[in-house]
């Protein structure tokens, strides 16, 4: 593809033939199409968003290249902007999830710190609970977490989850948001969601910041996330995610699983903490699942 690059470059810029040049912006455009399917289909969907701000960076370069040989500032500032931004965000991305970025690129398997053994067969069956019983635990808790991921985002739950949070903050539960750096489809993405619904930004933290503190929780509420608080990635070093910083929910007094179904996310990693004695799984879709929760709370404290 480079071979063919270079000459339709020389010859569109030396012809003076229009269907000759025609043509060969033509062969540019499909060269260009199929190394961007080569580039992406080897990828998996836990590494899309990679992927996606990858190809942001290389928009960015490609425009500051532009602006250099235009002798256009504006383009040359906004591109370097562009693909500064991505390549940070990649960057970020890949070492919340103890990957390298050529690993994630080339189509790599694992992580950095995988194994190359079995990874640990899962035992027992998962517990189910249901509304009231999970109202029940809230009220009855002094110390609360929610740990929010894409299924939040899919189902538009953070409208009433925040109203959950504020009713519970009034009458007296230290209630925190936990966000993981690549919960969602990019950095920042549940931030901007709590954000939007009115949720205080001091009550929203950061993995780092939150991780030690799942030990002294009473509940934690995982709504719609697998991948980023999967014990596999510390307990199992034969795991495709073994070393991927994870928040550590299931350290828990009682950790609550709100999800569609027992289904693996995007890593295609089964998760332990479905299965442990102290999870308990709230199956349904999330938002209706945390308006019957507010409902409930409502009622409860006579609102």
């Amino acid at each position: 593809i480079n071979a063919e690059y270079g000459g339709a470059m020389g010859a569109f810029y030396t012809t003076g033939s229009l269907a000759t040049g025609v043509g060969m912006l033509g062969a540019i455009t499909a060269g260009s199409g199929i190394m961007g399917y080569t580039l992406t289909a080897a990828i998996g969907g836990a590494d899309m968003p990679v992927v996606i701000t990858v190809l942001n960076s290389y928009s960015g370069w490609a425009l500051c290249a532009e602006g250099f040989m235009l002798n256009n500032s504006l383009m040359t500032i906004v591109g370097s902007l562009i693909g500064s931004s991505g390549a940070i965000l990649s960057y970020i991305m890949c070492k919340a999830m103890n990957r390298s970025l050529p690993n994630v690129i080339l189509g790599g398997f694992g992580t950095s710190s995988t194994g190359g053994g079995k990874p640990m067969a899962i035992e027992g069956t998962h517990t189910e609970t249901d509304t009231e019983s999970v109202i029940q635990s809230l009220v009855n808790s002094k110390n609360v977490i929610v740990v929010p991921g894409y299924g939040l985002c899919a189902a538009r739950a953070q409208y009433p989850v925040a109203q959950i949070a504020e009713i519970l903050t009034k009458n007296g539960v230290n209630f925190r948001f936990g966000i993981h750096p690549v919960a969602g489809r990019m950095p920042g993405q549940l931030n901007v969601l709590l954000a939007e619904a009115g949720v205080p930004y001091d009550v929203v933290l950061e993995m780092d910041e939150i991780n030690d503190d799942f030990a002294d929780t009473d509940v934690v509420l995982v709504i719609g996330a697998n991948d980023t608080v999967n014990s596999a990635a510390e307990d199992d070093p034969n795991s495709i995610i073994a070393g991927m910083p994870v928040l550590r929910v299931w350290k828990a007094g009682q950790t609550i699983v709100m999800k569609r179904s027992l289904g693996v996310g995007y890593a295609a990693v089964d998760n332990p903490v479905f299965f442990k004695n102290n999870t308990s799984m709230y199956l349904g879709d999330a938002k209706k699942q945390c308006e019957a929760l507010l409902e409930g709370l409502k009622r409860h404290y006579g609102e």
